[in-house]
């Protein structure tokens, strides 16, 4: 794969992580242009366990960061330290992180995604002290996504590394044994969420469009690289 842009994620990007925690990677490439002719598309993802690693396409990755996807958004913010591979292309990717947002793609994508942190949450049966363990876990990405959906929506920054890891910890440890002390958290996201922002109401589509377009011109045949 020509990786463009990729970097460690996760638990250790949000200070989370502890000894014996994952490490996840995630990156975009580039698939040579010719292969966009044939019968076939090329595959636009490819995962991998031990260690956790996923690769979107380009334009793949650019869709799925227009329509506020936290997971790959965070590609583009993270501390410098974190980034594996950095290219030309993925530096001017990273210059144009704020034109990817847009207020409605922020707050439909992270809520509906703590949402969904909050059924596993209500689904689990938390008297077995593992499965109250995985339960923290849901219960912390649910805190975190929240406070970034808000913070991201009133500063236009979205700040991976959280400012207090420990925090954010204990609340998920009393959310997953109270799954509805989480209902008042979501409550308040969303009514600062509905209030004006620093976000723009579209995405800069063209300014993504003109990026990848110079990304298939640096790949149109074989042998060039970006």
């Amino acid at each position: 794969m020509r990786v463009l842009l990729s970097g460690v994620v996760g638990s250790t990007a949000y200070g989370l992580a502890r000894p014996g925690s994952d490490v996840d990677r995630l990156g975009l490439f580039a698939a040579p242009t010719e292969e966009f002719h044939g019968l076939r598309r090329p595959t636009e993802s490819v995962v991998r366990t031990a260690p956790d690693q996923t690769w979107h396409e380009a334009a793949k990755w650019c869709r799925l960061a227009l329509a506020g996807n936290p997971t790959v958004t965070e590609l583009v913010w993270l501390p410098s330290e974190l980034y594996e591979v950095r290219t030309p292309l993925g530096d001017e990717l990273i210059g144009l992180r704020e034109r990817l947002l847009s207020a409605r793609a922020v707050r439909d994508s992270y809520l509906g995604y703590a949402t969904q942190q909050l059924r596993k949450l209500a689904g689990r049966d938390r008297t077995e002290p593992a499965t109250l363990a995985r339960a923290a876990k849901h219960a912390r990405h649910l805190v975190r996504l929240v406070e970034q959906a808000v913070a991201l929506h009133e500063t236009g920054v979205l700040t991976i590394r959280l400012a207090d890891p420990e925090r954010v910890r204990e609340l998920g440890e009393r959310i997953a044994a109270t799954p509805d002390l989480a209902e008042g958290l979501l409550a308040d996201a969303v009514h600062r969420l509905d209030r004006p922002g620093a976000l723009p109401q579209a995405p800069d589509e063209a300014a993504v469009e003109s990026w990848l377009r110079r990304v298939r011109r640096a790949h149109l045949t074989p042998a060039q690289a970006a």
